[in-house]
Formats: structure tokens, C-alpha cells, sequence
């Protein structure tokens, strides 16, 4: 890289090219102050997402577990950092982070890229969860659609097709819940009120997280 430094460099960190012009303690603690405001927001969106959806997250985690008493598959489906959601709470029940949390069926329907494209190709992007739902979900399983703005076309056909078919239906959702907060075919909707897509997804993987762990604490309390 040259002295100069490079031109994305130069557009993105100014002050690192303008030598003794810049105060570096005035950096410092703009990004101090910066970081701070990130961590207010984060934790007070957690308790506000507390306040709205908690008593949803403690039912959920309930109605899981005993959905997995009997026998229960979870599948889990998102689109772009929603899909990597998907993945992460399915990851984490498959293959668990605790020794003594016990292994768990679940399926991410983002993973499987062939049937993604084929459906996406040949039926329609809208269709890609829904035409796993109607080869895997059996009456019983779990679905959890996962979406920022409520909204995905994709996340709302699915969510329906799964409950047509016995499934228990979770929807996670932000703003004010969007089309999955009112939509009859989800069971529990799980929503973070807020309009930042970041703190959204921050708050949607704390819900999870926080059903995981009941679920973990209730697979051997059958009366739950």
C-alpha cells in the first residue's frame, strides 16, 4: 500500500492521512463515546423487547420443549443475516454449546443450496421454505421464521404452510411485528420494537438464545 495510503482508506479514515492536524485522543474517545451509545442502545432494547415479547419467549420455550418430548424436528429459515440466525440456533441445537444440554433435531432450510436455487429457479423465490415444509414438516415439528421486517413473503408462505400441516409456528420479527405479528397461521410471534436492523438481529439472537436454555431446562419436565 502506498505511504499515502489507499483511496478507500483515505474516504473511510480520514484522519489517519492528515498527520498532526488530528487529535488522536479526540479519536479515541469519539469512538469511546460511540461504543458506548451502541452498548445504552443494545441493552435498552433488550428490556424493552423484555417488556413487549417476554411472556411470548417464555411460551415458546415451553411449547418447543414439548415439542421435542414427542419427537418434534425444528426447522428454521431467513433470508440474508436472518439465515445465518436460522443457522446459528439450529447449530446450537444439534450440536450444543454445553456438554450437559442434550443433542436436538433441527433443520436449516437455508442450507441446502441445490433445492434454495431449483425452487428459487424453477417455482419462485416466495416458495423456497415452503416447498422444504411441505417434504420434511410432519404434524408436530417446529417451524421458526425469522424475519427483521415481518414482512418476507417467503417467511409468511412458510409459516402457513406449516401450520396447515401440524406444525407449532414461532415468527421473530422487528419494527412493530409486520405482516408475522398478525398473521392467524403463527402460534407465538416474538417481536424486537426497534427500527435498526442490527439492534433487531442483536435482539432476535437473545430471544433465541434465551429459548434455547429453556428448553434445555424443561426437556425432562414433562408436565411443563
Amino acid at each position: 500500500m502506498p505511504e499515502e495510503g489507499s483511496r478507500y482508506d483515505q474516504l473511510f479514515y480520514p484522519y489517519l492521512f492528515e498527520g498532526e492536524k488530528v487529535d488522536r485522543a479526540a479519536v479515541i474517545e469519539q469512538v469511546r463515546h460511540s461504543t458506548l451509545e451502541k452498548c445504552h442502545d443494545v441493552v435498552a432494547l433488550r428490556h424493552q423487547m423484555h417488556a413487549v415479547s417476554g411472556e411470548r419467549i417464555v411460551a415458546a420455550g415451553a411449547a418447543m420443549a414439548r415439542a421435542f418430548r414427542a419427537g418434534a424436528t425444528l426447522f428454521a429459515f431467513g433470508n440474508g443475516g436472518s439465515a445465518t440466525d436460522a443457522q446459528d440456533m439450529v447449530t446450537e441445537l444439534v450440536n450444543p454449546p454445553f456438554a450437559h444440554w442434550r443433542p436436538l433435531p433441527a433443520v436449516a432450510l437455508t442450507n441446502d443450496i441445490a433445492v434454495v436455487t431449483a425452487v428459487g429457479n424453477d417455482v419462485g423465490f416466495p416458495t423456497i421454505f415452503t416447498r422444504q415444509i411441505i417434504a420434511l414438516g410432519q404434524p408436530g415439528d417446529i417451524a421458526v421464521g425469522i424475519s427483521t421486517s415481518g414482512n418476507s413473503p417467503n417467511i409468511l408462505q412458510a409459516l402457513e404452510q406449516a401450520k396447515k400441516q401440524g406444525l407449532l409456528t414461532v415468527g421473530m420479527s422487528g419494527y412493530d411485528g409486520g405482516k408475522v405479528a398478525r398473521l392467524p397461521a403463527v402460534d407465538i410471534c416474538i417481536t424486537a420494537p426497534c427500527d435498526h436492523i442490527p439492534r433487531i438481529q442483536e435482539a432476535q439472537a437473545t430471544a433465541y438464545h434465551a429459548i434455547l436454555e429453556m428448553i434445555q431446562a424443561l426437556l425432562d419436565q414433562p408436565d411443563s
